[in-house]
């Protein structure tokens, strides 16, 4: 095969792969491929706990966006101009999978290294972060006061917030099932709107933070235990992406 037209570091190496007939759609598969793969290898974190390599969130979005990209790019295009659309679509594609994912990477990142060790578990769950504060570390038994020993956890997590502000924060109050599901219903609400004032009161944008109590509805283990029910009396802190 005769290689023209095209310009490579000064010098002239081969015409463009997607204006070469000869190449056809294989070889467009092949770029969309390796464009994914591009994202996939070049998006690891390190797990702070494990200290393994995983591929990151924004990696995976990189690689999904970069499909869906090329079909778009693709079907949208002229027929003359599918091979180049589907590559330009490709790229586009991976940049937007990937941007929401990067974020919130490294805000999973910050928080796991503000967190470590205060009982607060950091969950990740696609493009939204949960944190689980047990209720043991966060209240008094049977009271809706945050314990003044939390302040500096919480703390931790605000300086977090504040430096990743487009996300959004849902703080939910849960309870175990012992007592009436009003009483229940009403603590958890009553919690949820101390741990949120609290985040308001140091500066976080009120806009950002909605408070919502679930009662006893979702346990995280069985009421039969003790160490079931103190599992399920807990806040959760879900953060979201501002779209």
């Amino acid at each position: 095969m005769q290689f023209k037209d095209a310009v490579v570091i000064g010098r002239r190496v081969s015409r463009h792969p997607f204006k070469d007939k000869a190449l056809g759609e294989p070889y467009m598969k092949k770029w969309v491929a390796m464009i994914a793969l591009g994202s996939l290898v070049g998006c690891t974190t390190l797990d702070p706990y494990t200290g393994e390599s995983k591929t990151s969130s924004a990696a995976k979005g990189a690689g999904a966006g970069a499909v869906a990209g090329a079909i778009i790019g693709a079907a949208t295009a002229s027929k003359k101009d599918r091979k180049k659309g589907a590559l330009t679509g490709a790229v586009g594609g991976a940049a937007i999978g990937g941007g929401i994912g990067y974020y919130m990477d490294r805000q999973e990142m910050a928080l796991r290294q503000r967190l470590e060790g205060t009982g607060v578990r950091v969950q990740r769950e696609g493009d939204n972060i949960r944190l689980i504060m047990p209720g043991n570390i966060t209240f008094a038994t049977d009271r809706a006061d945050i314990r003044t020993d939390f302040y500096d956890t919480l703390d931790s997590v605000i300086i977090v917030l504040k430096e990743f502000d487009q996300t959004a924060i849902r703080v939910s109050g849960h309870t175990d099932s012992t007592g009436s599901d009003v009483y229940n219903q009403t603590l958890s609400e009553r919690r949820a709107n101390s741990v949120a004032s609290f985040f308001t009161g140091r500066g976080v944008a009120s806009g950002r933070v909605q408070a919502v109590g679930y009662g006893e509805r979702y346990p995280l283990a069985s009421n039969d235990s003790e160490a079931g029910r103190q599992a399920n009396r807990r806040v959760e802190l879900e953060l979201l992406p501002l779209k």
